[in-house]
């Protein structure tokens, strides 16, 4: 596993991002792990944040695109810490762009925020985490309705590896619908080979009981 994984897998569960209990999806699935990246919320944290974005776009999609799209909301300050990541990593300049949730009739009128998307434009999608792919249908809508342009890829920041709608990985499905890449700076696989029965600043993470709760859940929702 590659060093950023391992920093940004331990930079999760500094930040608290990554938790494990008793949850529910957006999906309405129970789940023994939770992955919030609305809790980045420093400079410093956001900073780190979109540089380990930047090195996953730049391994698995690369930076020949234009436009880095991040849906409202938790995908507009990753567009910002992206792009900027990108900029200072790699000295490449890529605009950021997003939605809004209503429209704006007034002043810097429209549904984007950032830069304006533009007939041949090629676009990456950011967000936190996609379980069953239910955000992308609302925003490629949005994406094809400004103009003739090519959605390369999808980034996100943990593939929790479960199905999506049918029997494949939401992020397989994702690729196969819209023929683009999909990946994801860690995946749950490498988060639980990090941190299991490993202790990290004097606790274990992952025990014996949370692996077999994880395990339980892939038995349910994983793919197959």
């Amino acid at each position: 596993m590659e060093q950023y994984k391992k920093e940004f897998i331990e930079f999760m569960v500094d930040c608290g991002v990554l938790k494990f209990g008793d949850f529910t999806t957006k999906s309405g699935r129970k789940t023994p792990f939770f992955i919030n990246t609305g809790l980045y919320r420093t400079g410093a944290q956001l900073r780190k944040l979109g540089s380990y974005y930047a090195k996953a776009i730049n391994e698995k999609i690369g930076l020949d695109f234009d436009v880095l799209f991040g849906p409202a909301y938790k995908g507009i300050p990753l567009s910002v810490a992206t792009s900027m990541a990108i900029s200072e990593l790699y000295e490449t300049d890529i605009k950021y762009c997003s939605n809004r949730k209503e429209i704006k009739d007034h002043g810097d009128t429209g549904i984007l925020l950032g830069s304006p998307i533009d007939d041949g434009d090629r676009l990456v999608i950011i967000e936190d985490v996609t379980t069953a792919g239910t955000s992308i249908e609302e925003t490629m809508p949005i994406i094809k309705a400004q103009g003739n342009v090519e959605v390369l890829g999808l980034v996100v920041s943990v593939d929790r590896m479960e199905r999506g709608k049918g029997t494949k990985s939401a992020l397989t499905e994702i690729k196969e619908s819209y023929n683009m890449i999909t990946t994801s700076i860690v995946t749950m696989e490498e988060v639980v080979e990090h941190l299991y029965n490993k202790p990290y600043k004097g606790r274990i993470v992952i025990d014996d009981s949370l692996k077999t709760a994880i395990d339980e859940y892939y038995k349910q929702y994983g793919v197959s």
